[in-house]
């Protein structure tokens, strides 16, 4: 750039112009500071990805769900075998389906109140899964205790809540053991070292539903 001559002089001229250059630079330098401040992107008020990156890494750091606790298992067939409070007839029925698979039904909860899970077993026959036994095993010093027992078949038992529920299906004469006229459904909780009955009810089974005759094919 060349200068203005004033007076055959260019020094004067040339400060003019560095101090000009000075100003507009300054100039300059604050447009691009404003314009940084401003909704471009890039600023220092652009806080959206520093932001993001400090919730992922919240996100991060959040403990994992620690598993559920499973319950020890038993041997349902060994208890009930082994316990004198089971009858012997029960105990003939509890035999092998098929290879080595035996008909019960087991149910892991609380009932009792003891720190260990209480069992519910179920015995049922091959044929027909019909209930020929529910029982109770109460854990206390590493040995299982029965504490409930209901042998009047059918009769099937399950925990509910914290409470024991028992379900008797009631035959009148002439009902095939597939087609029961109803049910009592009896609660049971547990109080003072025992189980006590808290609620009773009664269902009858409706005769209609599934009995009705099937209609002839139209020619």
């Amino acid at each position: 750039m060349r200068g203005l001559t004033v007076g055959g002089r260019t020094g004067p001229a040339r400060g003019s112009i560095q101090a000009t250059s000075t100003a507009a630079a300054v100039s300059v330098a604050l447009a691009v500071s404003l314009a940084g401040c401003g909704a471009g992107g890039t600023g220092a008020r652009d806080e959206g990805p520093a932001h993001a990156d400090s919730v992922a890494g919240a996100a991060s750091s959040s403990p994992a769900a620690s598993p559920s606790r499973t319950p020890d298992r038993v041997d349902a067939v060994r208890l009930v075998k082994a316990d004198p409070r089971v009858s012997a007839e029960v105990k003939r029925e509890l035999k092998p389906c098929v290879a080595d698979e035996y008909p019960v039904d087991v149910s892991y909860g609380e009932l009792t109140g003891s720190s260990a899970e209480d069992v519910v077993v179920n015995v049922l026959t091959c044929g027909d899964a019909v209930g020929v036994g529910s029982y109770v095993y109460r854990e206390t010093e590493g040995r299982y205790q029965n504490v409930f027992k209901a042998e009047e078949p059918p009769v099937y038992a399950e925990i509910d809540r914290g409470d024991l529920v028992v379900t008797k299906q009631v035959y009148e004469r002439g009902d095939p053991v597939s087609s029961p006229s109803g049910e009592n459904v009896i609660t049971y909780r547990w109080s003072s070292g025992r189980f006590t009955e808290r609620y009773r009810t009664h269902n009858d089974y409706s005769n209609a539903v599934g009995n009705a005759p099937t209609p002839a094919p139209e020619p």
